[in-house]
């Protein structure tokens, strides 16, 4: 190898790096803003408008991720319907409502105390379901799914997307998972 050729792989195999360093810390600091939207489990004020929009979007069927729906259950103490902005996660033919901000975020909590009826619109569609907890020993597929529809949710969950099976079972009592059941 020639010296010119030597400073030219060593250039480029410094500036690989550099370029790796900056994309770590670009995604490190995306994920930490997303983390801060939702302090305390639940969207601040510039987040609930984000949601709205994508509610608003979503249920009338317009610039739709495939795996996207709106989300509707009655509050647990107003009574009146809260819409939220979901991803659906498929795994071995069933769909599943997974909660990146845990047993704390308010759908969840609305939808037990719904005893799990909801509506979900999706595609312009409205439809009646049950949603039925999972075990948490049964979660850590539908987790790992989960993250490959919703790359958003990547800074609340601590697992990698491609990450194995156990370590989405160790953050599986943290994220409540529901099976979709149309009625």
């Amino acid at each position: 190898m020639s010296a010119v050729q030597s400073r030219v792989s060593t250039t480029a195999s410094w500036l690989r790096a550099a370029v790796s360093d900056f994309g770590r810390a670009v995604a490190g600091r995306a994920r930490a803003l997303k983390r801060a939207l939702y302090r305390g489990g639940h969207p601040i004020g510039v987040m609930r408008l984000w949601n709205r929009l994508d509610a608003a979007l979503y249920s009338r069927g317009w610039a739709i991720p495939r795996r996207a729906a709106v989300l509707e259950v009655p509050g647990r103490r107003s009574g009146r319907v809260r819409s939220v902005p979901v991803a659906i996660a498929d795994v071995d033919g069933a769909d599943y409502l997974v909660s990146m901000l845990g047993p704390g975020a308010n759908w969840v909590r609305n939808v037990e105390a719904a005893d799990g009826l909801a509506t979900l619109r999706r595609r312009g569609r409205n439809l009646r379901v049950r949603l039925t907890p999972v075990p948490v020993a049964e979660r850590a597929p539908i987790l790992r799914r989960y993250l490959a529809v919703a790359p958003g949710a990547r800074p609340h969950l601590v697992a990698r997307p491609g990450a194995p099976l156990t370590e989405f079972a160790r953050i599986a009592p943290d994220h409540p998972v529901f099976r979709v059941h149309e009625i």
